[in-house]
């Protein structure tokens, strides 16, 4: 197997310090936020409101079996960091950043909300991203800013752990694994290509469906209207034995 470029090591790198240690970063919030010994009743206290989200499409179905299962209680280790984020932004107190969570955070907003944000804001950069390589600059600036979030939310184990991600030699389990997430992050991306199409094609055909349905209900009117027009016209400049024979 031919050894990874740099480029595609940073790509790698990025990719597992997201899906690797960002989740248990999030988690310690989200357990210290929603206790793991009250979130069922937290849960059923809201269910309401976690509903509304569910008829939303903010929590699809599969999350929500693991809020509510049949058997047993809900347990955070089975949450994933949408799931998780989500509870936390619906269900706490966590003051979100100055521009929301939907976009990257200023640098010197250094609180959980923010950092959340942060996590977030990568995590659907990186998914998005249409090459497996990333440049050294990016790679750099980007790593800081995550591991630093990291570090904040999860303590300081969890940032040295990132450092030593950074740095590690990448052993042939580790290449092996990284070029299966790099398939696995193309064959994303492709979902997600054909998913917006797909919302394309939805939007172009209700948009014609919206045009048919205009030109069915007011041509007919606009027709009338000129009917009514011409009689009126024909009514006051046309003797009625002519008229009489053309209406």
């Amino acid at each position: 197997m031919a050894p990874l470029s740099e480029e595609e090591e940073n790509y790698f790198r990025l990719a597992l310090l997201l899906k690797g240690v960002a989740p248990r970063a999030v988690r310690t919030l989200f357990d210290r936020e929603l206790s793991p010994t009250h979130l069922p009743s937290t849960l059923n206290k809201n269910y309401n409101h976690l509903y509304d989200l569910k008829s939303k499409r903010i929590v699809n179905q599969v999350q929500w079996n693991l809020l509510f299962p049949r058997n047993g209680v809900p347990d955070s280790k089975t949450f994933d960091v949408t799931l998780m984020f989500c509870l936390i932004r619906n269900l706490t107190s966590v003051i979100p950043p100055i521009k929301g969570f939907d976009s990257l955070p200023l640098s010197q907003e250094t609180t959980p909300g923010p950092d959340l944000a942060r996590i977030k804001y990568y995590r659907n950069k990186i998914a998005h991203h249409d090459r497996n390589t990333i440049d050294t600059a990016y790679f750099n600036s980007a790593w800081r800013d995550i591991s630093d979030a990291i570090g904040r939310l999860g303590g300081q184990t969890m940032y040295h752990e990132c450092q030593e991600l950074k740095v590690k030699i990448l052993d042939q389990s580790e290449s092996v694994e990284s070029k299966q997430l790099l398939e696995e992050m193309k064959d994303l991306r492709l979902r997600m290509t054909n998913l917006e199409q797909e919302h394309l094609r939805v939007t172009v055909n209700v948009g014609e469906l919206q045009e048919s349905y205009t030109f069915k209900t007011e041509y007919p009117k606009s027709i009338g209207a000129g009917y009514t027009k011409v009689k009126h016209v024909m009514e006051e400049f046309i003797p009625w034995n002519i008229r009489s024979k053309v209406f």
